[in-house]
């Protein structure tokens, strides 16, 4: 498809006119640079506002205005099974069944609850298997998890890490390693799309090979999430978490999200934190002593829905579901590829594109690795108009989200990058 791409802006505003997804870039909101809509690329680590959520925010206002307490039953959405109402959307967008996932806390505070299940270690299997240079957020969850038993975590986190010379690692590096630690292992636990390199690995291959070897396994799927289609169900996927201000447009530090296969999740007998939230909703009120889990993903919930934060995850939801995972794949394909496109006409600048050229390894993200001019490269990106992202030591990272980024932007980035001049 790359030979049919033209690296002018007449062939983008072609490509935007037959896009049918263009429509949906009217629904958000763009900063503005000099009166002028901004370039935005910055969706893989904090998305556009959709124009629908003050609209929403003001009506769960009113409700709290009018009804006060009686809001948990009279509100519009009622905010006792406020939680309720993402979980057929977002099913869909992570591939389960709607009683395996459930809207609640935030990323990390997930990936922890979901760790205390799910990572119970014995005196033979007790290590946990990561990707080296994950997340630091992941990174530091693993490492106090493991250290919470009395584990010292250079000997139980097993850190697989890129051939030497590659940027990426090989999805069989992860698996042999899995066989390697054998019935040693008791938790797989990496990050479905790295946040450096935009690589997306294979998840159902990694959890086949985790329960060969007696092993659970979970994803923290941040920059998957909204990105790339999943299917974690059928996957037979452990657990996953997730947040959703990145490309779920959900504001900033906006709820997070969390499955658990229902052949877990409806298992009583699996470890859980108890909160009021996650007793049987049917006995929740006689407020009793006796922790009841309800059946799902829902039963590790703690607390009652911050409804105001999640207000935005209602807005943007809704655009998912009209936009669907399948179209709004197929456009990011094509846009990535036609960004990658470009990024290879470029000669005026040294970079290497870290991101796997393999379009099944990769989301909307592209990552521009540069020498020490790099920061310089970044400053005068922002100058112009183009908001990307910055990731030391010298990563610019830029994702063309389908939802609301156009062959004209991408063009628009090319035009300022092949028009800078930029010396160390």
């Amino acid at each position: 498809m790359a030979a049919a791409y033209e690296a002018s802006l007449e062939y983008a505003r072609s490509m935007d006119q037959v896009d049918t997804l263009f429509p949906f870039r009217e629904r958000f909101l763009f900063p503005q640079h000099n009166g002028e809509d901004v370039v935005y690329f910055c969706g893989n680590s904090l998305g556009l506002q959709p124009k629908s959520v003050e609209y929403l925010m003001n009506r769960e206002l009113r409700d709290w205005a009018r009804h006060g307490v009686e809001g948990h039953f009279r509100a519009a959405n009622p905010w006792f099974s406020y939680h309720h109402i993402f979980s057929e959307r977002l099913a869909k967008i992570v591939g389960a069944k709607k009683d395996e996932v459930v809207a609640m806390n935030t990323l990390t505070v997930n990936l922890h609850f979901l760790m205390l299940s799910f990572y119970r270690p014995t005196e033979k299997r007790y290590k946990m298997l990561m990707e080296a240079g994950a997340f630091p957020s992941d990174q530091y969850a693993v490492e106090t998890q493991v250290r919470m038993h009395g584990y010292d975590p250079e000997d139980a986190i097993i850190e697989i890490t890129p051939s030497v010379g590659a940027h990426t690692i090989e999805d069989i590096d992860i698996i042999n390693a899995i066989k390697e630690a054998g019935d040693s292992l008791a938790l797989v636990m990496i990050g479905g799309v790295n946040y450096y390199t935009g690589q997306f690995f294979d998840l159902e291959g990694i959890t086949k090979a985790a329960h060969s070897v007696g092993a659970y396994c979970g994803f923290d799927l941040a920059h998957a999430v909204g990105n790339i289609p999943l299917n974690l169900h059928d996957w037979n996927v452990d657990f996953a978490c997730w947040c959703s201000y990145k490309y779920l447009n959900s504001g900033p530090g906006g709820v997070g999200g969390a499955f658990v296969h229902e052949r877990l999740g409806n298992d009583k007998t699996i470890f859980r934190l108890g909160g009021w939230w996650g007793n049987d909703e049917k006995t929740r009120f006689k407020m009793q002593k006796g922790f009841i889990p309800q059946d799902g993903a829902a039963s590790w919930q703690m607390s009652n829905a911050p409804v105001f934060n999640m207000v935005a995850h209602n807005a943007s939801l809704d655009l998912f579901d009209k936009a669907g995972m399948t179209e709004l794949r197929k456009k990011s394909l094509s846009l990535t590829g036609y960004m990658e496109y470009l990024l290879r006409q470029v000669s005026n600048l040294s970079f290497e594109i870290i991101t796997p050229t393999d379009t099944t390894k990769r989301g909307c993200q592209l990552s521009m690795l540069f020498g020490p001019e790099g920061r310089l490269v970044f400053d005068a990106l922002t100058e112009a108009g183009i908001v990307a992202d910055w990731r030391e030591p010298n990563v610019i990272r830029i994702a063309p989200v389908p939802m609301y980024n156009t062959y004209e932007d991408c063009y628009r980035f090319y035009e300022v990058l092949t028009n800078l001049q930029v010396s160390q």
